[in-house]
Order: structure tokens, then C-alpha cells, then sequence
């Protein structure tokens, strides 16, 4: 195909686009209707709706869809729930065309107005062109955009440039139980004819310009348990007199990290890799706004002053966060209890080359020592329910060049390369088990809000994510199709 001519098959996709956005958003605004919640129990039923209603937005398009069922599982307090079925989708069976395979989770983060929602989270409402609702950016938004795309060369009559498979869950939220196995099994069929995996489920490190992700810290998550007594005791009575447990617990929380963020865990830094001076310089060049981001969090102060050391940090260095405290009262007043039994909760962002099982014995180890040091008599006992390694991509992959492409063409700038400082399980899932080239391929900006409140996307860049997924459609089938030539002849020669 000429250049003219594809440039004009561009134009024609993309007007049809901007026509029909407002299709587009109608769609986003019955998806977000649904409060399809993973996490809480009783709206399993919802999760189960959203996944039919994904189902046959695809069917409408010709896709060959196939809900698989993945059994159950059980609660901690017993109850067993019927996990939602991972759909599994093909449309196009050309063996000229690439096999394009696009992951995407159709499940949200818990959600209420009363949490501090200016609008009702499961009502879509456009606010100076931006799309508020759960699920908007994370990950419905980017979902249906990817589907768009697909439409848009259907209703065009035009040639699909790739084949499709998809991949939609609705567990991801609370963990993508059961995909990981359904993965393997189909390991020699469903997965045997992809090419690439695409991925959408983060967001640019700016609010304008947009990113492409290579990389992401894993996640191993700690309970650090201490137990007295039998049961609660009155402070008047016994405080004074025995070793609390909560005061065990805060003395072992606060050994684990300093004031300036180092974590304080002996040898946890040991597998770190060296900041080679290439590699520093590629920060350099990333477009990152301290005092923009610093409003997005709504916080006053980094711990770190330069865009190098923040970034660092964020992407390649490991992080520990404490997340709360379980059995402690924490209702509004007063309750001058001595908790029986608290479980401190915290998480270490690990990066690539550190080992979980190492740092779980790094973790043991030191929080035993600053106990024993404290000569309680409580019981002491440290678990990591979770944990998730981290992930990192090729750059230089015809995935990652057919992407910057797209991006180039759609929004007039190359895009960053950037990591994600979060946990992705599911971008080493797919390139540990399929052993296929993966891209995170992002249409969400830095201000969209996932997991907060007043979660969002813009209206911008739903549109413009939409043409964006298409103009990849075509960059792929290209250099697929010339990686595939220029092979053919070094062969013939």
C-alpha cells in the first residue's frame, strides 16, 4: 500500500471516529453502569453480568466468543462464590495477517458516593470534556476503546489489517484468580497462533503527553501478626502492667523503613541492579512534572527534589508502604481497649533481580530480631499471603516500534518510555506463559484517578485512544509483514 493511500484509509478511520463519538460513549455509559465489583461478595452477580454484556458486544462484531468457566472459590469466612468466566475471543483467522491477542479487565475497585464522589460513580457524567465514573480509565474505558477500533474497520467494510483474540477477565481486581492456570491450558491452543500481546491497563506518567510502558515493580505483601492474651483488655486495669501488642506491633512497623523512604530491611537492596549512565540519561529525556504530579496526589512535598530521583525511585528502585492495622479500634471517639491480637499490613515494591523468596527471609528475619530485642513474651508471627515479580519488556521490540508509530501519527509527538511503579501480574503472566512479545500500551492520563475518587477519562482521550488502537492495527500488519519479508530473503539467499 502507498503512503498516499494509507494516509487517506487513516483519514477516512479516524473521521469515522470523531463522528461517532457519541456511540462510543453511549456504550462507555452503559458499562459504567454496571457496579461489577470484584472485590465485595455480595455484587459477584454484577461481575457476572458485565463479563455476558462484554460477551456480546464482541459477538455483534462477528467474534467467535467463548466464556470459560473457572469453578469457584472460597472466602475466608467460608462462603464459596462462582468465579466470573474468563472470555476468550477470535475474529479473523487470515494466516497472511498478524495475531494480535489484547488482554483487558472488565471489573472495578469498590466505589460510593459518599467516599467523596462528586458524582455517582456508576453514572457516567461528562464535566468539562471529561468522562467520570468507575471503571472510565481502569480498565472499561481502554476496553471498549480497543472494541471501537475494531467496529470502526468492520462498519468501514475495510480489510482487517490483523487478527483478534481476546482475553477479558473480571478478576482482576481482587487478584485475576484462576486466569493464570486457564493460561496454561491454553497454552498449545488458544495462544498457539498469537503473535503479540497487547495490554492496556495503566496510564501516562503525564496528563498530555502520552507513554508506553516497559516495565513495573512486583509486589510482596506482609501481615506481621502479634498476639497476648486471650481476649481485649481495659487500659485502666492492665495498661502499665503487660507487654501490648500494639505497642509490639508499632515498635516492629516502625523498624522497617527511615524517615527519607530507605527501607531498612539488611541485604534488601543487594539484588538491585547498578544505575548504568545510559540508562540514567533516559530519564533525563522523559517529560515529567513534579509540581503537576505533586497536585495529582494532593500532596505537599516529595521526598525526593529532581525528576531523576523521583522517577528512579518510582520505577527501579524497591519501595515498602504500610497499609493498615487490623484489630485495632479505629471508629470515631474513644475506646481505651488493649487489643488481644493485631495484624500490621505492609508491602514491598520489588524491582527486577530480587528474588521473593529471599526477600520474604530478609523480612522474617529482621522483624524476628527487632522482636526477640524487645524481650515480649506476646507471639509473633509473619506471613506473605501475595506476592507478585516484577516485569520488563524489550524496547527495541517490533511491538514497541509499531506502537510509537501509532502514537506519533495520532498525536503529533513520540512517546516516553516509561515503567510503571505499580504491580502489573498479568504483563508477566502472559509473556512468562505464552512466551510471546508483550506491550502496555496505555491511553489513560496521569490525573485519571484509578482506584480514587472521581475516577476518569477524558473524552480526548478515549476518541483519540480509540484512533490511536487502529493506527497500531495497521503499524503492526506492516512491519509484521516486513520482518517477514526481509526474513524470507535472507533465507533465499
Amino acid at each position: 500500500m502507498s503512503s498516499s493511500s494509507s494516509s487517506a484509509l487513516q483519514m477516512e478511520i479516524f473521521q469515522y471516529i470523531d463522528a461517532h463519538q457519541s456511540d462510543f460513549i453511549k456504550g462507555l455509559k452503559e458499562w459504567l453502569a454496571v457496579e461489577s465489583d470484584s472485590v465485595q461478595p455480595h455484587l459477584r452477580r454484577e461481575v457476572m453480568q458485565m463479563m455476558v454484556l462484554a460477551a456480546d458486544r464482541l459477538a455483534t462484531l462477528g467474534t467467535s466468543v467463548n466464556l470459560v468457566n473457572l469453578g469457584s472459590h472460597q472466602l475466608p469466612d467460608g462462603q464459596v462464590l462462582p468465579l466470573p468466566p474468563v472470555l476468550l475471543g477470535e475474529l479473523g483467522k487470515d494466516p497472511q495477517n498478524p495475531t494480535v491477542c489484547f488482554y483487558g479487565h472488565v471489573d472495578v475497585q469498590p466505589a460510593k458516593k459518599e467516599d467523596g464522589w462528586d458524582t455517582d460513580p456508576y453514572i457516567l457524567t461528562e464535566i468539562n470534556g471529561n468522562l467520570y465514573g468507575r471503571g472510565a480509565t481502569d480498565n472499561k474505558g481502554p476496553v471498549l476503546a480497543w472494541i471501537n477500533a475494531v467496529e470502526t474497520f468492520r462498519a468501514l467494510k475495510i480489510a482487517m489489517p490483523v487478527n483478534f483474540k481476546f482475553v477479558i477477565e473480571g478478576m482482576e481486581e481482587a487478584g485475576s484468580l484462576g486466569l493464570e492456570k486457564l493460561l496454561e491450558e491454553e497454552k498449545q491452543s488458544f495462544f498457539s497462533d498469537v503473535d503479540y500481546i497487547v495490554i492496556s491497563d495503566n496510564l501516562w506518567l503525564s496528563n498530555k503527553k502520552p507513554a508506553l510502558t516497559y516495565g513495573s515493580r512486583g509486589n510482596a505483601c506482609f501481615f506481621v501478626e502479634v498476639e497476648g492474651g486471650s481476649k481485649d483488655l481495659h487500659s485502666g486495669t492492665f495498661g502499665g502492667i503487660i507487654h501490648e501488642p500494639l505497642l509490639d506491633l508499632i515498635a516492629l512497623l516502625d523498624s522497617l523503613v527511615d524517615s527519607t523512604g530507605r527501607i531498612q530491611i539488611p541485604g534488601i537492596y543487594d539484588s538491585v541492579a547498578a544505575l548504568r549512565e545510559e540508562e540514567r540519561k533516559l530519564y533525563e529525556s522523559i517529560e515529567f512534572d513534579l509540581e503537576e504530579h505533586r497536585n495529582n496526589c494532593g500532596v505537599k512535598k516529595f521526598l525526593y527534589g529532581s525528576k531523576e530521583e523521583i522517577l528512579l525511585h518510582l520505577w527501579r528502585y524497591p519501595s515498602l508502604s504500610i497499609h493498615g492495622i487490623e484489630g485495632a479500634f479505629h471508629e470515631p471517639g474513644i475506646k481505651t481497649v488493649i487489643p488481644a491480637k493485631v495484624i500490621g499490613k505492609f508491602s514491598i515494591r520489588q524491582v527486577p533481580n530480587m528474588d521473593l523468596s529471599v526477600v520474604k527471609k530478609q523480612v522474617v528475619e529482621h522483624l524476628e530480631g527487632v522482636f526477640s530485642k524487645r524481650n515480649s513474651p506476646n507471639k509473633l508471627k509473619v506471613s506473605m499471603p501475595l506476592g507478585a515479580k516484577p516485569w520488563l519488556a524489550d524496547v527495541d521490540d517490533l511491538l514497541y516500534k509499531a506502537a510509537r508509530r501509532a502514537i506519533k501519527t495520532v498525536f503529533g509527538e513520540d512517546p516516553d518510555f516509561i515503567r510503571d511503579g505499580s504491580t502489573i501480574p498479568v504483563a508477566r503472566m502472559f509473556q512468562t506463559v505464552t512466551q510471546k512479545s508483550v506491550v502496555m500500551l496505555p491511553i489513560g492520563a496521569a490525573d485519571d484517578g484509578e482506584h480514587s475518587q472521581n475516577e476518569k477519562i477524558s473524552r480526548h482521550n478515549y476518541i483519540e485512544g480509540t484512533k490511536l488502537f487502529a493506527a497500531f492495527f495497521l503499524e503492526i500488519s506492516k512491519l509484521h509483514q516486513n520482518l517477514h519479508e526481509t526474513s524470507h530473503t535472507k533465507t533465499i539467499n
